[in-house]
């Protein structure tokens, strides 16, 4: 057996079946790659560059192609082969997009192999040591007013989930307004009033996150946060038990990180935005997260275990990351099976068909929890079907507000 070609797949579909996400985003777009064999068999990976900027995935892939092109069924070694396309791609991929996009070759890569062997991910990457791992519905905006922030909880644990993660500050969406003060006291005031509602309502046994998103809201009338906001807003919720507080901070303040980690009893928690095992290991030396959040669609399967043993060498957990649809959240998954420090996964609730359809078997949600997949490769299909129902449609990525684009994409 052979590879013949290696091709980038972009599709454009809903957003999900969210109410609560859907008028915000009505559409998110995706970048699969397919590695074709003289055989049946397709190794299908993602990178959640898709998400954000699809159009830039295919010429990367096409700079990767030559290096897979002909390299028979003992050559396709997923770890050998991604360190051989890294360094040829060291002055320009060191981090950042090039690696991004990687990560959804060698999920490919991965999911080929398995087919190959007949084995899950999981079991490729030393076996699976969880019988089945929590997860947590991500729940975007945290709603205002709180009676509707409530009713998309209850949306969540209908759905089965025990976890939900939402967003620092509110946002109406019958107004379109959303919180703004640029005081700590307002600050720390409205977050107490959010969790003072949601534990009175959900109880002490629902586990919630929130989202601080980088505090990446360039607007005029609030304040992006520092360290010393975070500080006071963080000792202010101790008390309402959050399972973690996800970037409170850019990630360009890595001092703010190990200060505000040092400060609170609240797990500080974050690195999607990290796109290597060596940008992580500055935070795990500072002490600067207390939950590593790696995705396998960004960073790579076999960074993410990297990244997760750093941390566990260090006393600390780990957490998936997973916004890209059903290719990379099957990649976190099988990546968390075979990680011992795993706290949580996140999952996109109520989603939409570029996640259902491409999940195929692999995908298995029972009472809140994930169970490992068992069937080969990644437990995941790209079938023709999907390809002609999902056609791309260009400048379907997420952009943060540029002015001339359209946040409702």
């Amino acid at each position: 057996m052979k590879i013949t070609d290696v091709e980038t797949i972009l599709l454009t579909g809903p957003s999900g079946n969210d109410p609560y996400l859907q008028p915000l985003r009505q559409r998110r777009s995706a970048a699969f790659i397919e590695i074709h064999t003289d055989t049946e068999l397709v190794g299908i990976g993602e990178t959640y560059v898709g998400y954000h900027v699809p159009e830039l995935v295919p010429n990367i892939v096409e700079f990767f192609k030559p290096i897979l092109v002909g390299l028979n069924e003992r050559e396709i070694e997923p770890r050998r082969l991604w360190e051989r396309m890294y360094r040829c791609a060291n002055f320009w991929a060191r981090t950042g997009l090039g690696v991004n996009v990687l990560a959804g070759i060698e999920g490919a890569l991965w999911d080929l192999r398995g087919k190959i062997t007949g084995l899950p991910v999981h079991e490729l990457l030393g076996g699976k040591l969880h019988d089945r791992l929590p997860c947590y519905a991500t729940g975007c905006v945290s709603n205002y007013p709180w009676s509707d922030l409530l009713a998309k909880l209850d949306l969540y644990r209908e759905a089965g989930f025990r976890a939900a993660k939402v967003a620092a500050g509110w946002f109406n969406m019958k107004t379109a307004e959303s919180f703004s003060a640029h005081g700590v006291q307002a600050w720390v005031e409205m977050e107490c009033e959010k969790l003072e509602a949601v534990r009175k309502h959900v109880g002490k046994e629902f586990q919630i996150c929130l989202d601080g998103h980088m505090s990446n809201a360039e607007k005029e009338n609030t304040r992006t946060w520092d360290v010393g906001l975070a500080k006071s807003v963080l000792r202010a919720l101790e008390s309402y038990d959050l399972l973690f507080f996800e970037e409170p901070l850019h990630y360009n303040d890595l001092s703010g990180y190990a200060e505000l980690c040092a400060s609170t009893a609240v797990p500080i928690a974050g690195g999607e935005c990290l796109s290597t095992r060596e940008e992580f290991w500055q935070f795990a030396e500072r002490n600067a997260l207390d939950i590593a959040q790696p995705d396998a669609a960004y960073i790579g399967i076999w960074s993410f275990l990297d990244v997760a043993r750093m941390f566990a060498a260090k006393g600390k957990r780990a957490a998936t990351h997973a916004w890209a649809s059903g290719g990379g959240v099957m990649e976190n998954i099988h990546a968390a099976f075979a990680t011992p420090n795993v706290a949580i996964l996140e999952i996109p609730p109520l989603a939409g068909p570029l996640h259902t359809e491409i999940y195929a078997e692999g995908y298995r949600f029972q009472d809140g929890y994930i169970l490992p997949p068992d069937v080969p490769g990644l437990g995941v299909r790209l079938t023709d079907s999907i390809k002609d129902r999902f056609p791309f449609v260009g400048g379907s990525g997420e952009w943060n507000p540029v002015p001339g684009k359209s946040d409702l994409l």
